[in-house]
């Protein structure tokens, strides 16, 4: 993530906790995000759980899928 888009994505990390829980109650996973921090200009989100590749995929999604979050 470049710094504008982490600046944006640091402004309501609460709101992506719950979108990302969402997303993941949605297809049925017993996995939950904990919480989110920014480390290197990347996001790390934690679980309560070692994550499988389509819980993987699912929050990648929901996050490119943000309306202020620029994807390259």
């Amino acid at each position: 993530m470049n710094l504008d888009n982490t600046n944006k994505f640091m402004k309501d990390l609460s709101a992506h906790i719950t979108n990302i829980n969402r997303a993941l109650k949605n297809i049925k996973s017993d996995i939950m995000a904990d919480f989110i921090y920014i480390k290197n200009r990347g996001v790390v989100i934690t679980t309560n759980k070692v994550i499988e590749a389509l819980n993987l995929q699912t929050i990648e999604r929901d996050i490119k899928n943000m309306n202020d979050i620029k994807v390259n």
